[in-house]
């Protein structure tokens, strides 16, 4: 999509489940610094929920794309682009559904939105000045799901592998591998793949010394 100088600098970065995504992304927020980076992420603009909780983490796939408000999260990113800020949804998974609570994202020149399906919804994927997609192996994947969701979900070890079979993985298959054509980067080994964080590490260090930024 086209951009003028005034524009925010849009980074999708896309990739499976626990592939690393969110840590390629805080480092490059990290780099950039508050002030410069306007993080988003997917995860926080899943659909409402109107069934009870504990219902609906065993009939809903969260990794469909019908799963998540693509039109609340377009809007949002169109005002950030027009310099206003956005009161982004804080999902809370303890009830599966959103909190009454709101994070207020402020315009940066930097705007890195991360999620499983950033690249495969074609109005957000036109949106980015650069897609990155994180590339990792399925059995560390499930692994880092499995650890992650056990300690921070509270969910036993059954009930994520009977999640991972069902829905993560069909869903990885159908929507969220094949969008990785769309990427203009592709991060093997995921997160820890230092040489490929340094490229894009440097590509944010060249927009805050073009201009871009400051």
């Amino acid at each position: 999509m086209p951009r003028t100088p005034t524009q925010p600098f849009l980074i999708g970065v896309a990739g499976g489940t626990c592939s690393g995504k969110t840590t390629v992304s805080e480092r490059l927020a990290e780099l950039a610094g508050g002030d410069h980076l306007a993080l988003i992420k997917l995860d926080s603009y899943y659909v409402r929920r109107t069934r009870p909780p504990g219902v609906e983490r065993t009939i809903t796939n969260y990794d469909h794309p019908d799963a998540f408000d693509w039109q609340l999260l377009n809007d949002h990113l169109a005002a950030l682009v027009a310099g206003a800020s956005v009161p982004v949804p804080i999902y809370d998974y303890a009830i599966d559904d959103r909190s009454e609570e709101v994070r207020m994202v402020h315009p940066a020149p930097i705007v890195v939105v991360e999620g499983i399906l950033v690249l495969y919804e074609p109005q957000l994927r036109e949106r980015f000045d650069l897609r990155v997609y994180i590339d990792t192996d399925a059995d560390l994947r499930l692994i880092r799901r499995l650890e992650r969701d056990v300690r921070e979900r509270g969910r036993t070890a059954e009930s994520i592998i009977a999640q991972y079979l069902a829905t993560v993985r069909p869903s990885h298959e159908q929507f969220i591998e094949p969008s990785k054509r769309y990427a203009d980067v592709i991060f093997p080994q995921g997160g820890l793949n230092e040489p490929a964080l340094d490229v894009l590490r440097a590509r944010v260090r060249e927009l805050t010394v073009d201009g871009t930024i400051g």
